[in-house]
């Protein structure tokens, strides 16, 4: 089975922690989006919910499939928010951001009941470092950030978007592609980052998600933190 047939099957695995009156957090990735098409024939089918979308990529699709949006003016929290990972560790933590949209991503997560995390098999890793970490910067402090970043080990580069320009978040910051070659202790570094003036977010998500869903050649593995995985 290919990566795009995991990612199906792990999209559509988790149409079942989605239910009727929910408000459901809406990711960003391809992953992601395979599960948006698959709620979206459930709300055309009868399914009453609402979605808070974690980018502007996530809600217009959203628009142009007919499921209906609320915002955190109307909801206060959201129920399940379906998202996916860029890395998955052994302990459950998350490497995010590939798409640009860590910051939503975050905040949405963090007043998500229940997260569940979406991903093919290719994902899931040892330890963290295949991947550069993002982080999210504003653009003023940028030059200087990315200095301090650097001076922690990691080799630093500036996002840019297919015109050559630096890449912009939906909320108009410029992201910071870390590469420290190994990230043993993710929260430790996920501490010391948030902790710089000037540093809006970085893709390290520690002990946020609930469930994990894996596709592995024609099933699906679930992981949930502090158990043993099953299919």
């Amino acid at each position: 089975m290919d990566i795009d047939q995991e990612k199906i099957a792990a999209a559509r695995r988790s149409l079942a922690f989605v239910r009727s009156g929910d408000v459901v957090g809406l990711g960003t990735g391809s992953t992601a989006s395979y599960f948006i098409r698959f709620l979206a024939e459930r709300v055309r089918a009868g399914l009453d919910i609402r979605a808070i979308p974690t980018s502007n990529q996530s809600e217009e699709l959203a628009r142009s499939l007919g499921i209906p949006l609320t915002s955190f003016e109307e909801s206060a929290e959201v129920d399940v928010t379906i998202d996916g990972a860029d890395e998955i560790g052994p302990n459950c933590e998350l490497l995010k951001g590939g798409g640009g949209a860590l910051l939503r991503e975050k905040v949405v997560a963090s007043a998500s009941r229940k997260v569940v995390i979406i991903a093919d098999s290719t994902k899931q890793v040892q330890s963290f470092g295949g991947f550069p970490l993002p982080v999210e910067v504003v653009c003023f402090a940028q030059p200087l950030l990315a200095r301090r970043i650097g001076r922690m080990g990691a080799a630093v580069g500036l996002r840019r978007g297919g015109s050559g320009s630096p890449f912009l978040t939906d909320e108009g910051h410029h992201i910071l592609d870390c590469r420290f070659g190994g990230i043993p202790n993710p929260a430790k570094l996920a501490d010391e980052l948030i902790r710089m003036p000037g540093l809006v977010e970085h893709g390290l998500f520690i002990n946020l998600a609930d469930v994990i869903l894996i596709g592995k050649g024609s099933s699906v593995l679930e992981l949930y933190p502090g158990r043993e995985a099953h299919r």
